[in-house]
């Protein structure tokens, strides 16, 4: 039995027995929230739900933040002591189930594949075990149940700027997110520089469409778009600097012509990303000179417009050293890894852009019951061993947390 370094009281056996005793009505929750996913700025559903769940449980809290985001605080003892705050995400992604399971989505076309029914199930958890602790250690936890997390331009932003860190001001932030990688009762942390930051790349050429068979009467813009392409692939290969991880993909092509009808407008969609700010900037200037002379060459013309995306994730390395030493603590050090850096994204970096804290990873994995699917796949699943362990994993990381 381990005990907290802070409050005598509370064990590490005792979270988990705490834990224990409400995972039926848990994996009850999840599987609610699963079938019944939303997208992203359209979460009333889901937030109806848990605000039902907050009243039930006697929590107060607040609606309506950022669109459909809730907030609020469970205060122990000397209550202005420290406030620290958990953050879980809520909408789904555009993919239809193909999962055969009895929580199977209800809704066509619309899926859970990035386990955010999961992250809000651990911290609903967390609120109920911290809510039931609260006579047995000092300071206040947050809870932000944030909307919007897969869509430009996220939720994280908006709720930052209606005031989520303030009233009580929060000092530090912890987000849990699964991760398919790593095996159910595991978890892994990244100091520093963990998710790339993200932009939205959108070409738009034109030019004189017309019939295949003369091609001296048009300008080609299929052709065009295919060197732009091409030559916007240098900026990784030659222009990067080598110790800066990039990537920049294109994923959607639209030339609506026909077997022999070139048309007068392309449409091609992609990614940049990377992970730091001075060569963001530099790569977006690269990449609309690059389009736009290609283009010139080929006499058509290349609209750019870059939607500026989230911001690189940095975990703050004294914030993760500490967690991660009480992640330890909790699971044993067998259960906590070093992770990669990955050139994924997410909006939770616009919190550590104003606080200190930590980003990390639950596993969800279970390689005997095939449960292996990467995320944003039609088929992702969990170990629901997993909740139990992201539950008891959050609660014991945030009171570890509240006291320095």
């Amino acid at each position: 039995m381990l005990k907290s370094k802070f409050y005598p009281v509370i064990t590490s056996s005792l979270i988990r027995e705490k834990t224990a005793h409400l995972i039926k009505e848990l994996t009850d929750i999840r599987h609610h929230l699963h079938q019944n996913p939303e997208l992203s700025f359209h979460e009333r559903e889901t937030a109806a739900y848990i605000s039902q769940l907050l009243t039930s449980w006697g929590i107060d809290h607040q609606t309506g933040i950022a669109g459909h985001g809730i907030v609020g605080v469970i205060k122990g003892q000397n209550p202005g002591k420290r406030t620290i705050a958990l953050r879980a995400d809520m909408d789904a992604l555009p993919i239809t189930e193909a999962n055969q399971v009895p929580y199977k989505s209800m809704r066509q076309g619309v899926m859970h594949a990035c386990g955010h029914d999961v992250h809000m199930t651990c911290l609903l958890g967390t609120i109920k075990l911290l809510n039931s602790l609260k006579a047995d250690f000092n300071g206040s936890v947050k809870f932000i149940f944030q909307p919007a997390e897969e869509t430009l331009p996220g939720g994280a932003q908006q709720m930052i700027i209606e005031g989520v860190l303030k009233n009580p001001d929060v000092e530090m932030i912890l987000g849990q997110h699964v991760f398919p990688e790593l095996e159910a009762g595991m978890a892994g942390f990244k100091s520093g520089d963990y998710m790339a930051s993200s932009d939205e790349i959108n070409l738009i050429i034109t030019g004189r469409g017309g019939h295949g068979a003369m091609p001296e009467k048009f300008n080609d813009t299929v052709l065009a778009m295919a060197q732009i392409i091409v030559a916007l692939q240098q900026i990784v290969s030659r222009k990067a600097p080598t110790q800066i991880p990039t990537v920049l993909s294109f994923g959607k092509v639209i030339a609506d012509g026909a077997h022999n009808v070139i048309p007068s407008e392309v449409i091609v969609r992609g990614t940049f990303r990377t992970f730091d700010e001075r060569w963001r900037t530099t790569a977006h200037q690269l990449i609309e000179t690059i389009a736009h002379h290609t283009a010139v060459a080929f006499g058509v013309r290349c609209e750019v417009v870059i939607d500026k995306g989230y911001p690189v994730v940095i975990n703050h390395p004294e914030e993760t050293k500490l967690v991660r030493e009480a992640a330890i603590e909790f699971l044993g050090l067998e259960n906590v890894v070093e992770l990669e850096i990955r050139t994924t994204a997410e909006d939770f970096g616009y919190f550590l852009q104003q606080i200190p804290g930590c980003f990390y990873r639950l596993g969800t994995r279970n390689q005997s019951l095939n449960i292996t699917s990467n995320l944003h796949t039609d088929t992702f699943n969990i170990d629901e061993k997993a909740i139990e362990t992201g539950t008891g994993l959050m609660t014991w990381l945030a009171l570890q947390r509240l006291e320095k």
